[in-house]
């Protein structure tokens, strides 16, 4: 049964105002390795994730309000791990929250992390010493992300945590599918009152309305919003999804949102980011099923979004779901838009909720260009 755990930190966004959001949309290139999936290309794809990290520090002055950096499920080569919480921490500002996924890892290499860095993760070390002891084979790959926040006063924090479902279903009977299931998620609650969760992809679905994750999640929200009357304002989810547009995430956000018989005050008003890769990816045996991108926001029905229909982003309710969703396209892409406040109710206020600052597009060697807004109404960017 996953474990929630109240995690405060020293994280104090601006109050009443928008937190914002660069959503990087980049390919995901993962081939099956002695222990799970593998990026056969490291310093490729290093190359990539870091020059995001770049633009944020070296390019639109506007970057300076960005609170929340979202990478793919399995975008991170292990090895540059180390490179890339050193450029987190060199690169980014105090108040901000970086989250990415890194590429399998062996059961034994989870543990040294953990203990590494224990401070912020003894209870997943606990967990998993004791999953160890009692005969998990250290050897077993693991899907990770790790989140790392850049605190007010500059202290950086690295979590990490491991994915309760298996990468590519339940439904294969040969030891590459065979992961390490996690057991905990934290319930990140900053000084400002924001909080919020981040999730790795099928971990979002359910898998019995008793024993899933995200009914787990739905609780638990529930709980606090009783106690406190502070729902929670936001849930990421990031993925490596070649079927993002899948009935099963319609039916878990039309429960989420309040459309069946249970209430969920806790959760009507979060937003959920949902961060894919793009339509370059290529994981081996995913073949088939699709496009990657589509990386998305939802809302609750209570915000209105006006109705949009471009080659880079559209607006929608998920086939009559009840919720509003931002739907972005399927193309190599750096999304920033800001993160709707929950209070935004005032039905004289001619503001939009959900904002997209800026687009940008690939351009050469580790470049990125931001499309101007006749691009983007003209739809000179490819990913519908």
């Amino acid at each position: 049964m996953l474990e929630i755990l109240e995690t405060p930190l020293n994280l104090s966004l601006p109050l009443g105002q928008h937190p914002h959001c660069l959503l990087a949309q980049i390919p995901d290139h993962l081939v099956r390795g002695e222990q799970g999936y593998v990026v056969p290309r490291p310093e490729e794809q290093w190359a990539r994730v870091r020059s995001v990290l770049e633009l944020v520090t070296e390019g639109n002055g506007s970057f300076r309000k960005l609170h929340f950096l979202v990478f793919p499920e399995g975008c991170l080569p292990f090895s540059h791990l180390d490179d890339m919480l050193a450029a987190v921490e060199r690169r980014l500002g105090p108040s901000t929250v970086t989250m990415f996924g890194l590429e399998h890892v062996p059961l034994s290499a989870f543990r040294a992390l953990l203990q590494r860095h224990r401070a912020d993760n003894a209870r997943a070390l606990e967990i998993l010493e004791a999953d160890l002891e009692s005969g998990s084979d250290p050897t077993m790959p693991a899907n990770l992300s790790c989140v790392v926040v850049r605190e007010d006063d500059g202290k950086v924090r690295v979590f990490f945590q491991a994915k309760g479902h298996p990468f590519h279903g339940e439904e294969y009977l040969d030891k590459s599918h065979d992961l390490y299931r996690g057991r905990i998620v934290h319930h990140f609650r900053g000084t400002s009152s924001f909080n919020f969760m981040v999730l790795i992809c099928l971990d979002y679905l359910y898998r019995d309305l008793f024993a899933s994750n995200i009914r787990q999640i739905v609780d638990h929200a529930n709980r606090i919003f009783f106690r406190t009357r502070q729902g929670l304002d936001a849930l990421f989810v990031i993925q490596a999804n070649p079927k993002p547009e899948h009935r099963a995430y319609r039916d878990v956000l039309s429960g989420f949102y309040g459309e069946y018989l249970e209430d969920t005050p806790g959760v009507r008003d979060t937003v959920t980011v949902f961060g894919n890769c793009s339509d370059e990816s290529h994981v081996e045996g995913g073949e088939g099923h699709g496009a990657y991108g589509a990386s998305s926001v939802v809302i609750g029905p209570r915000h209105n979004l006006r109705s949009v229909a471009l080659s880079e982003f559209s607006t929608d309710d998920f086939g009559g779901a009840p919720l509003c969703r931002m739907r972005f396209g399927t193309a190599t892409r750096l999304f920033y838009f800001n993160l709707p406040l929950h209070h935004e109710l005032d039905p004289r206020s001619s503001r939009l909720p959900l904002k997209v600052h800026g687009i940008f597009c690939p351009e050469g060697e580790g470049a990125w260009r931001k499309l101007s807004g006749d691009e983007i109404l003209q739809g000179v960017g490819m990913g519908g």
